[in-house]
C-alpha cells in the first residue's frame, strides 16, 4: 500500500479494505510507519514510537474487530501502556512507567486498533497550546508556523498531517476541540464519565476531563465511541456501556431548535475580543443550520464568564497541587526539587495555598451552571457558538515570557502565594490563560457533550472551527447533526497537502 492511498481512508476505511482482502493490515501498518518516519520530524508530533510492540500485538487482534489492522497514537497523558513510559509532557516523569494498562488501552486493543506510539501535549496537559519544554512542539500541518493548539496538540498535528487517520485526544477544558478548531477536524467531547479513566484515575479534575479522539470523519469519532465507552470496575460514573453512536449518523436528525451565540457573556469579562474570521464562521453555519431546515435563533447561555473561569482555575489550581504530590511519590523526588517548567511550579505553589472552602464553593459554582445549562436545553435542542476567538496562533505567542516566568518565580517567597491569591492574582491568570479560548470550559463545567467542526477556512488558508454543545448524554443527536453537515460540507477534502503525502 502507497502511502497516498493509506493516507486518502478513514480508520473505518481501512479496516474495510483489509476486510474485503485489498490490502493486508501488514501493508497499512508498514505504510502508517512510513509516513511517521518521513513526517515526523518536520511535524514534531510524535514522542516516542512502540512500532515492534504493535506489530507484535497486532497478531493476536480480532480480525472481526470494528478498527481491525488501523493504527492510531495515543496521548503522552494519562493514556498508561503497562510498563511503558508516559511522561505526562514532563521532564519530571521521562524515566517513570505505567505500572498497567489503563481500561482505555485495552479497550483500544479490543477494537483493533494498533498502537503506534504517543503524541505530545503540554507539560500535565496545563496548556491550549502544545510546547512543552521537555519534548519538541508540533506544528499545525495548515502552517508550520501556527500552533496547533493543546492540550492534544500533538494528536492534532498527527492527524491533519496524515501520519494517522484517528488518533486519541483527551479533553479537560478544550483540549480535544480547540485542536480540531485549528487543525480542521472533527472533535467530540463525550458526556462527563462517558469513557472511563481508570484503573489509574477514578476522576480527573473533578470530572472535567473526558478521554476521546481527534478524527478526520464523523462516523470514525462515533465507531470509536461504540467501542470505548462505558464505565470500567470501580468508576465514580454509573454509566453501563451503550451502543448506537454509529447508526445514529444513518439518518439526519429531525428538525432542531439550535441557539447561536458568539459567546460573549463567555468572553466579555476577560476581554475577549472575537476575530472576524471567527464571527463569520459561527454566522455561516447559522445560516447552513437554517438552510437545512433547523430552526435557529440567537440566544446567549446564561452563564457569566467571568464567574465559570474563576471557578474552572480554583479547581485546576487545586488539583495541580496534588497532581505534583503524585508525581513526587512515584519518583521519590521531592516537590520542590521535581524538573518542571516555571509557569507550572508558580500555579502548584499557589494551589497548595488554596483554602479547602475556596475549592468546594468553585465546584458547587459548578453545579449551578450545570443546572441553568439543563434549563437553557428545555428551550433548545443545541447550542452553536466559536471554539476559539481566532484561529490558530503562532507558536510561541501564548506561552508564558520570560519576564511573566519570573514574575511567577516569585511566588517562592515565603507567604507569596498566599498573599497572591488574597490580592486576586487568580482573576489575573484566567484573563492571561483563558482569554483567547474562554468558550470551552463550560461543557466541562457542566459535563455536556460538544464536539468542534471543520466548516470555515480563513482567506489565508488557515481552520476555523465551530462548537455545537448539546444536553448531558446527548451524543447521538450531536453525532447525527455533525453527519449531515459533513455531508453538506465535505470538509475531509480541505485537509492540509504542505506535509509530504508520499
Amino acid at each position: 500500500m502507497e502511502v497516498r492511498d493509506y493516507r486518502a481512508q478513514d480508520g473505518l476505511g481501512l479496516a474495510a479494505l483489509i476486510r474485503a482482502g485489498e490490502v493486508s493490515a501488514g501493508e497499512v501498518f508498514s505504510a502508517a510507519c512510513a509516513a511517521i518516519e518521513a513526517d515526523n520530524p518536520a511535524l514534531g508530533a510524535v514522542v516516542r514510537t512502540r512500532f515492534a510492540q504493535a506489530r507484535e500485538e497486532g497478531r493476536g487482534s480480532d480480525p472481526a474487530a470494528p478498527f481491525a489492522g488501523v493504527p492510531t497514537l495515543t496521548k503522552d497523558l494519562l493514556m498508561a501502556i503497562g510498563g511503558e513510559p508516559l511522561a505526562f509532557g514532563s521532564a519530571a516523569l521521562a524515566e517513570w512507567r505505567a505500572p498497567e494498562d489503563s481500561s482505555l488501552v485495552t479497550r483500544l486493543r479490543e477494537a483493533g486498533l494498533a498502537i503506534l506510539g504517543q503524541t505530545a501535549t503540554p507539560e500535565l496537559g496545563l496548556m491550549g497550546i502544545t510546547e512543552p519544554r521537555a519534548f519538541p512542539h508540533p506544528v499545525n500541518p495548515w502552517a508550520p508556523e501556527c500552533s496547533p493548539g493543546g492540550s492534544s496538540g500533538g494528536a492534532a498535528a498527527a492527524v491533519a498531517g496524515g501520519l494517522v487517520p484517528l488518533a486519541l485526544a483527551g479533553d479537560g477544558g478544550g483540549s480535544i476541540r480547540i485542536p480540531a478548531s485549528h487543525c480542521g477536524l472533527f472533535g467530540l467531547k463525550p458526556s462527563r464519565g462517558r469513557v472511563p479513566l481508570g484503573p489509574m484515575f477514578g476522576e480527573v479534575w473533578q470530572g472535567a476531563v473526558v478521554e476521546h479522539a481527534l478524527t478526520r470523519s464523523v462516523r470514525d469519532s462515533a465507531a470509536l465511541l461504540d467501542a470505548i465507552n462505558g464505565m470500567d470496575a470501580g468508576s465514580p460514573w454509573p454509566l453501563p456501556r451503550e451502543a448506537g453512536f454509529l447508526a445514529a449518523l444513518a439518518r439526519p436528525p429531525a428538525p432542531l431548535r439550535v441557539a447561536v451565540s458568539l459567546g460573549e457573556p463567555l468572553g466579555a469579562a476577560l476581554g475577549t475580543r472575537l476575530d472576524p474570521e471567527v464571527r463569520l464562521a459561527v454566522e455561516q453555519a447559522a445560516e447552513r443550520l437554517a438552510g437545512l431546515g433547523h430552526h435557529v435563533e440567537w440566544a446567549d447561555p446564561p452563564v457569566c464568564g467571568g464567574e465559570l473561569a474563576d471557578s474552572y482555575l480554583t479547581l485546576y489550581l487545586g488539583h495541580l497541587a496534588a497532581d505534583l504530590a503524585w508525581i513526587s511519590e512515584q519518583t521519590e523526588v521531592p516537590v520542590p526539587r521535581l524538573d518542571i517548567e516555571p509557569a507550572t511550579r508558580a500555579i502548584g505553589r499557589l494551589g497548595r495555598c488554596l483554602p479547602a472552602r475556596d475549592y468546594e464553593a468553585a465546584k458547587r459554582h459548578w453545579n449551578r451552571v450545570a443546572r441553568d445549562m439543563a434549563a437553557f436545553h428545555l428551550r433548545f435542542d443545541l447550542l452553536l457558538m466559536p471554539v476559539a476567538a481566532t484561529p490558530a496562533p503562532r507558536r510561541g505567542d501564548l506561552y508564558p515570557t520570560p519576564a511573566r516566568e519570573r514574575l511567577m518565580a516569585l511566588l517562592a517567597i515565603p507567604g507569596a502565594s498566599r498573599l497572591a491569591l488574597k490580592a486576586g492574582l487568580l482573576k489575573r491568570l484566567a484573563a492571561d490563560s483563558l482569554r483567547l479560548t474562554p468558550f470551552t470550559q463550560l461543557a466541562n463545567l457542566t459535563g455536556q457533550p460538544a464536539m468542534s467542526l471543520p466548516l470555515h477556512i480563513t482567506p489565508e488558508g488557515l481552520p476555523v472551527g465551530v462548537q455545537v454543545v448539546g444536553p448531558m448524554g446527548d451524543e447521538r443527536r450531536l453525532l447525527a447533526l455533525a453527519a449531515q453537515l459533513e455531508a453538506e460540507v465535505k470538509w475531509a477534502r480541505h485537509l492540509p497537502r504542505s506535509i509530504g503525502r508520499g
